[in-house]
């Protein structure tokens, strides 16, 4: 729809859209001029990091999984912690070409800001059609590249933009429960099953099946109904 001016112009001002609006200068007092995560976001000299050691049974060395954040809008009530790029380093070099182009485009994908939590989700549905693995604690891993992004959720719940609800009160409850049992039974022998032999030391069942809620092999069957001894999922409700 055009719109036809009638009279003299007398004042104007330009607007600027798209991701650079803000982008020009610093956080007013009042709330304008707040800059958002965008690729035209120059990388400051010095960013905060933090390193991950990921130990697969894939390879005998690990690798090393660093994620720098940058700060935006410091020292006001709208600073923002976002991710900026990625590193991953190994003293393996069979899957150099590959990690390279993975932490060259999560790194593209940081920077154009916007909601960059889909990234996880993306991660964890890759498959190794060799077939996956369990890490310490029964938790199932469908490839490398699903560690990988189980690394970028534990960081990015850790800067807040993935909350962690957590299990409610009567969950956790519930939860404490199902295991005291378990215990209580593996002590008297009336069901219960050794540790030994299971994945790295885990703290379920060998027998016990894998959660499809939190991936991890800690499903059993109590009273009748199959139970998760790790998030507390229930079929019986």
């Amino acid at each position: 729809m055009s719109i036809k001016i009638e009279g003299r112009i007398t004042e104007y001002e330009v607007v600027t859209e798209g991701p650079d609006a803000g982008a020009a200068a610093p956080p007013a007092a009042g709330g304008s001029n707040i800059i958002q995560m965008h690729e035209k976001v120059e990388r400051p000299e010095a960013l905060f990091g933090s390193t991950y050691k990921v130990k697969t049974p894939l390879s005998e060395h690990a690798l090393y999984v660093t994620i720098n954040d940058i700060i935006l809008n410091p020292g006001t009530e709208y600073e923002l912690r976002r991710p900026f790029e990625i590193f991953i380093n190994s003293k393996n070099m069979d899957h150099f070409q590959w990690i390279v182009a993975l932490t060259r485009i999560i790194s593209a994908v940081f920077r154009k800001g916007g909601d960059v939590t889909f990234l996880v989700e993306e991660m964890h549905s890759v498959f190794d059609p060799r077939g996956g693995y369990f890490k310490k604690g029964g938790v199932f891993m469908p490839s490398l590249v699903a560690e990988i992004g189980d690394v970028i959720e534990r960081h990015l719940r850790m800067i807040g933009l993935i909350k962690d609800d957590g299990l409610d009160e009567h969950q956790q409850r519930f939860v404490e429960e199902k295991r005291a049992e378990y215990e209580a039974s593996r002590r008297d022998g009336s069901g219960g099953e050794s540790e030994e032999g299971g994945t790295e030391a885990a703290a379920f069942p060998e027998s016990a099946r894998l959660c499809g809620k939190c991936r991890t092999k800690a499903v059993i069957l109590m009273d009748g109904c199959l139970t998760c001894l790790n998030c507390g999922d229930s079929k019986c409700g």
